[in-house]
Formats: C-alpha cells, sequence, structure tokens
C-alpha cells in the first residue's frame, strides 16, 4: 500500500488517537500534555523513566512530540526543529543557560552537553513561546533542566542515586550513567554522570557503490554508514543551600568528547571539551517568586578528517598514501599535507533576572532580564599543500552581545477566559576582526588574498534592535474542551558563522556548513534579522473519564528577511556548489495532531492506541523554491499494552516520500518507508528493565532530513564524494537497559 495512503489512514486514527516511534526506540517517557494549564500550549517530557535510554543521544527524547522532528547529524549531536525550523532558530535553555555552537558545522549544539541520564525534564513550546522563554529565534523554545534541589525534612538527611547501562547490537553502543545525592534540611550536594560510545552502524541494506575511504587498507562495507561512531563523557556537581523560602546553588559541569563522527559533514569532530559553571538563586515571597542566575561557558573544539576520510593529500601523497615531510604548494619537491586541522574557542558569559508577580483577582506579571557575551576564534593551522604557509582565520575574535528585558502579563478574565499578552526588546551587537588566508601572496588559490582584503576593508559592527510580541487567548467551555488562538512576532540575529565567513575558495567555504547538504556557504555581513509572524490556533479535547483525548494545532508563519542561500557562480544541477547567506522571504505552515484513546482492559492487559501526526510545508517565496530539510508528512502510531508488570508497545512509523526538495541546494529527495519498532519494559523493585527492537524487519531507508551522505572518502574537495546519496537510516537493532535505583 502507498505510504499517503497509509498515512491518510492513519490521521483518521489519529484524531481519535499521539505516538511514539522512531528509528531509534526509547524506553518510555513520561509525557505531559499540559493543554490546561496556563498558555501556551506546552508539552514535557520527563526524564525520570528515561534512564535506560539505548542512546547517548538527549535530543532523541523530543521524537515522540507533536511539531517536533529531529535533523540527525552526529550520535549525540541532532538538531531539533520546530515546524520544520532547527538550530539557532529554536532557543534552547539548559539550567537557565544559553549555549551557542562552537563549530562551522555546529557540532556541538546545546543539549548535545547533556547525557540522557542527566535531564529531569524537557519542555517543549511547539508553537507560539511566551516572551520569558523566547527571545532571538523565530520558531520555539525548549527549556532543559537537570534535577533541582532538593532538601531533607527537619531533622533529617536525604540520599540516593541512580546506576543505568545499555547495550545495543546494531553498532555496538553502549553507556551509562551515575547519580548520587545526599541531603540536610538546609544543604544538598550531589554528582550525575554519564558516559557513552558506539562504532559506525549499519544500515538496512546496501546503499552505496564503493568501499573505498582514501586510506590506504581500509575499507567500509557497502551497507555501513563511515563516520557515525562517537565517544562522549559528562559529569556535573552540585551544591546548593536552603533557608527558609529561599536557595542558591552552584553547578559546575565538563563534557569530554574524544570523537563524534558526521556522515553528513566534511568533517569529523576529533575533540570537545566544554566545561561551565552556573551559580542561581530562587526565593518566594509574599508577591511572588524571583530568580536570579549567572553563568560562564567555555569550550575548545577541534576537526580534522576522521578514521573513515581521506588524511593525507598532495602530490606526493598519491593516492592517499602518508608522505614526508610536509610540503607547501610552489615547492619544486612536490606537496604533502597531513590532513586539515581546523580549531574553534568559545568563551560565554550571562546572566538572568526573573521575576513573577501576583497582582491578585487572576492577574500574573512576570518581568525579566537576560545579558550574554559570547566570544569566537575560529582558525585553520597550516598542514601543507595550499594549506599554508600561514593560519587561515575563518573568524577572527568574533563577538556576540545580547541584552534584553520583557514584559509578560497573565490575566484570567473569567473561569473560562484566559490571556496572556507579552513583549521583548533585545539589543543584539556583533561583530570581527581583520582576516587573513593561508598565503598572502597575491596568486594564493581561491583568491585569497583578494576576498580578505575586500572583507578586512568594511566596517564588521552590526547593531540590531530587535522586537518580539506575542499575544494568546484560551477559551474553556466546558472541561473537556479548550480552544487557544495566538499571534506572535519574533527576531533573531544571524550568527557569526552567518555574517563573518568571508571565503569563496571552494575547500574553505565547503568547511562552512550547518546543515549537511554537502555545499559550501559564504557569509554576509549585510545579513538583517530574520522577522517572523506567526498565527497559530489549538484545539484540545478530551472525555471527561479520560480514556480519550485529542489535539490539533494548524499554523501559518511569514519570514521577511529569512536567512537562506542563494548559488553563487558556477552552479551546476545535481553536483555541491558554493552558496552564500542572503535575505529572503519565506512561508511555514503546517498541522500537528496527536491523540489518544484506552481500548479497554481484561484478562489479557489494558490496551491503549496513541499516535502523532506531523504535516509542514516551507516555502522561499524570494525564488519560488521549497525550504531545506523539512519532514514530509509523517506519523507514529504505537499499540500499547500492560500485563502483570511489563508495559510494552509495537510501534510503527510511517513517513511519506520526500519529493519537496530545495532546488537551489540540490537536495536529495528520499523515498517514503514504514517501519516496525518493539519495546518492553518491567520494574522488578528497584531495577528496571528496558529492551527492544528497531526496525524489526531490517528496512533500507533513507533520512529524509539527514542530509547529503559524506562519511567517506576525499571529503576535502567539494565534489570529491558521489552526489546523489541520502544518509540512511539504521537497520535493526536490539538494544538492553538496566537502571537501579538506591
Amino acid at each position: 500500500m502507498p505510504i499517503r495512503r497509509v498515512l491518510a489512514a492513519a490521521v483518521v486514527v489519529a484524531l481519535s488517537t499521539p505516538v511514539i516511534a522512531a528509528d531509534k526506540v526509547l524506553p518510555r517517557v513520561d509525557i505531559e500534555d499540559q493543554a490546561t494549564a496556563t498558555p501556551p500550549r506546552s508539552e514535557t517530557v520527563r526524564g525520570s523513566d528515561a534512564r535506560g535510554i539505548a542512546s547517548g543521544d538527549t535530543a532523541a527524547l523530543l521524537r515522540d512530540l507533536p511539531g517536533v522532528q529531529l535533523n540527525q547529524t552526529g550520535g549525540v549531536s541532532s538538531l531539533p526543529a520546530i515546524h520544520g525550523l532547527a538550530d539557532d532558530r529554536v532557543r534552547i535553555r539548559v539550567d537557565g543557560m544559553d549555549f551557542i555552537a562552537t563549530c562551522p558545522n555546529h557540532m556541538n549544539p546545546p543539549l548535545s552537553y547533556l547525557d540522557p541520564a542527566q535531564i529531569d525534564t524537557l519542555k517543549v513550546y511547539a508553537g507560539i513561546a511566551p516572551v520569558s522563554v523566547g527571545g532571538d529565534s523565530i520558531a520555539g523554545s525548549i527549556v532543559a533542566e537537570t534535577r533541582a534541589p532538593e532538601f531533607a525534612a527537619t531533622g533529617e538527611t536525604l540520599q540516593g542515586g541512580e546506576v543505568s547501562a545499555y547495550v545495543r547490537s546494531n553498532n555496538r553502543a553502549q553507556g551509562g550513567g551515575v547519580a548520587w545525592h545526599w541531603a540536610s534540611e538546609n544543604v544538598q550536594i550531589g554528582y550525575t554522570g554519564g558516559a557513552g560510545s558506539a562504532d559506525n552502524y549499519r544500515a538496512g541494506g546496501d546503499f552505496k557503490v564503493s568501499r573505498g575511504t582514501g586510506r590506504v587498507g581500509h575499507e567500509l562495507p557497502l551497507d555501513v554508514v563511515g563516520s557515525s561512531a562517537y565517544e562522549s563523557i559528562n559529569h556535573a556537581l552540585t551544591f546548593a543551600l536552603r533557608r527558609g523560602q529561599h536557595w542558591i546553588e552552584a553547578r559546575l559541569g565538563r563534557q569530554d568528547m574524544p570523537e563524534q563522527l558526521f556522515p553528513n559533514q566534511r568533517m569529523d569532530l576529533l575533540e570537545n571539551t566544554q566545561k561551565r559553571g552556573l551559580l542561581r538563586y530562587h526565593g518566594d515571597y509574599g508577591w511572588g517568586s524571583l530568580d536570579a542566575s549567572a553563568y560562564r561557558e567555555v569550550v575548545d573544539h577541534v576537526m580534522d578528517f576522521g578514521r573513515d576520510r581521506r588524511f593525507w593529500y598532495g602530490s606526493n601523497a598519491g593516492a592517499g598514501t602518508p608522505c614526508d615531510p610536509i610540503r607547501f604548494m610552489g615547492n619544486p619537491a612536490g606537496t604533502c599535507a597531513a590532513g586539515m586541522p581546523m580549531a574553534s574557542t568559545g568563551r560565554t558569559i550571562g546572566a538572568r533576572l526573573a521575576a513573577e508577580l501576583d497582582l491578585g483577582n487572576g492577574d500574573l506579571l512576570r518581568v525579566g532580564s537576560d545579558i550574554q557575551r559570547y566570544r569566537l576564534n575560529d582558525w585553520w593551522a597550516p598542514s601543507g599543500g595550499g594549506m599554508g604557509p600561514g593560519t587561515f582565520w575563518n573568524v577572527a575574535d568574533g563577538e556576540r552581545d545580547r541584552d534584553a528585558v520583557y514584559a509578560e502579563w497573565e490575566r484570567q478574565i473569567s473561569h473560562t477566559w484566559l490571556t496572556v499578552l507579552g513583549a521583548r526588546y533585545e539589543h543584539v551587537g556583533t561583530d570581527a576582526a581583520d582576516v587573513r588566508g593561508y598565503s598572502t601572496m597575491v596568486n594564493a588559490p581561491g583568491n585569497q588574498y583578494a576576498e580578505a582584503n575586500a572583507f578586512n576593508a568594511r566596517e564588521h559592527a552590526r547593531r540590531d534592535n530587535n522586537w518580539d510580541l506575542s499575544a494568546l487567548m484560551r477559551y474553556s467551555p466546558a472541561d473537556t474542551l479548550d480552544l487557544e488562538f495566538g499571534l506572535a512576532r519574533k527576531v533573531r540575529t544571524p550568527n557569526l558563522y552567518e555574517r563573518y565567513t568571508w571565503s569563496s575558495w571552494s575547500m574553505a567555504a565547503a568547511m562552512n556548513n550547518f546543515v549537511g547538504d554537502g555545499n559550501g556557504y559564504v557569509g554576509n555581513i549585510d545579513l538583517k534579522p530574520e522577522v517572523a509572524y506567526t498565527v497559530s490556533a489549538a484545539i484540545d479535547g478530551r472525555s471527561s473519564d479520560g480514556r480519550w483525548q485529542w489535539h490539533a494545532m494548524p499554523y501559518v508563519t511569514r519570514i521577511d528577511d529569512f536567512v537562506d542561500a542563494s548559488a553563487l557562480s558556477g552552479f551546476i544541477v545535481n553536483r555541491f556548489n558554493l552558496l552564500q547567506y542572503t535575505n529572503q522571504s519565506a512561508r511555514v505552515h503546517g498541522i500537528d495532531l496527536s491523540g489518544r484513546v484506552a481500548l479497554g482492559t481484561g484478562r489479557f492487559g489494558a490496551f491503549a492506541v496513541e499516535g502523532v501526526i506531523n504535516h509542514v510545508r516551507g516555502r522561499n517565496r524570494s525564488r519560488d523554491d521549497d525550504l531545506y530539510q523539512l519532514l514530509p508528512l509523517s506519523a507514529r502510531l504505537r499499540l500499547k499494552h500492560e500485563l502483570a508488570g511489563w508495559d510494552s508497545a509495537v510501534e510503527w512509523e510511517l513517513v511519506a516520500a520526500k519529493e519537496r526538495v530545495s532546488q537551489v541546494r540540490n537536495e536529495v529527495p528520499t523515498d517514503g518507508y514504514g517501519l516496525l519498532h518493539l519495546r518492553s519494559q518491567r520494574s522488578f523493585g528497584q531495577l528496571r528493565v528496558d529492551v527492544g527492537i528497531d526496525n524489526l524487519f531490517n528496512r533500507r531507508y533513507f533520512l529524509p532530513t539527514g542530509g547529503a551522505y559524506l562519511g567517506q572518502g576525499m571529503s576535502m574537495s567539494l565534489n570529491g564524494v558521489p552526489w546523489g546519496i541520502a544518509v540512511p537510516g539504521i537497520g535493526d537493532s536490539y538494544h538492553v537497559g538496566l537502571a537501579l535505583t538506591f
């Protein structure tokens, strides 16, 4: 049966029935639908039931939510997209901290710095985010929280913890986590840690025609996805003090990532270290509550060609043979280049102040302020051949400063009407110093000398004054029905890589790419902030006995000055090309559907059906082209069963063919597919066991938002790897997870 027909049937099911399935099956997580709470609508994933997750990717916990898709990149760095808009367009806050990806490929997004075992809650605003959690974004917001301080009763002490571990068959993934805390009435200390690693994963069948990697003696089977291995280690320490209705907490965190390889990028992460510190305060007063925090983040990031890519280049390297000594272009004895080392450092400090005032008579006022200071350096050391003899500065002394204030008024007009109005102002300043290429010779390859001089001759500082506005209204005519309507204006200032990368040399531009499409990107100093206007509505219905519930949310967003891509000279169809960031006009629209129905309980246990359906379309109105990396019509259906303490599910994942593709990016179309997953879990006292099978029938399929496959071979050259292969999804895989609480 064609996938589109099956999906059409799934729509009917979902209207009476959310869903929960994925190419990586996760153990059950608690998803709290907060339609009946304060608007705007949000959903919360609780991590308490995800401690045995057989994956190191924290973003994967969001896969089951309506309106959310995951753009897979590295093994622990999936990029969540809300209504088709991803990366910097989604505001992600971790324990009140705003992290910025310090990498020209965005290999270290905010959620990659948390192990799944460290998560307490993930709250997602997939519609209109309130200004109190928004800012500098045009999609929705994700608020990630680790465990808050917990204190003991008077005269008592409290301690506990958890140990978890998992293994996965397909890519020999393994990992685990440890958590421990001790508390008295006024003091709390704690530790959480997690580690995970995996080899390359195997697809459901052969998907390429070459085994070669460009490294002598190293080949990959035709069904193995090159450059998909990873290793990550996370630690966090907490210390908190309480006095009455006030507490203060200090947090220290560190991540060491020895490697994370990327099948849809030309480079691999070979070292990433993040160190972070947070000091925050919370107090409850007679008039409301007050929160204050300050944080510091330090990131050191290194990339080069990983184990599955060609490393040696130059005339003396032949087809990839190691050569010695390193020789640069112009040497009469030939050239020899050892990889292409790239380094980035990010330094961030930030602070936040937020107050909620109870004005009485159902009125609440939320006011606050955010500041952030971000510094970036991105440079590429000389390694031989045309890469030298000096250092290439991709971004030098980059600065991005944000200062924001907001106010939000919530009013309970009556027991059936509630409104929320908000305004947020942000001043965002960006700047960067002068740059240089590998060579300062006039005839340096790729026109480096002339382009560096042209960039340096311009004024680099830019100042943006951004206003976010939101208005939401909820009408609840009955206990079983909620209607919500919202309007919003949101603004995002371009990031430093979008504004200040400067070289159109194909080798250099190819290393600047956030989206994994294989093309090379050039920045644009003159980029304006994106301005999005969104209209959305939501309908939530449920039975009085809780037996069934359903949700529908249509939306439409118009984006002025959308940062998209325009082709530079020499564009060729069905090849990788050079593109430049430019402001254009875009529109995104769609609908989220979800539902659940309890089928009944009998001698064979309790049965229920859940489902989620996502439909999104996006169009670049300036050039009449489809937007890149939009998930086609998709559905996730789950038949749940509970018996004798076992919580089991059969999960069906359906994705239509991706036929609407971005022409300027030569995006690769993908076929539709259907996958079947099985999972079960049970608790034996303090021990919980999770087992499951992903992609039961070992279907071969390609990820519609996974980008182009670049995971092996001569990826330094723009078209040194074949065009037209999308990144495949994982084949059949068995997993087991254990979690012991104490």
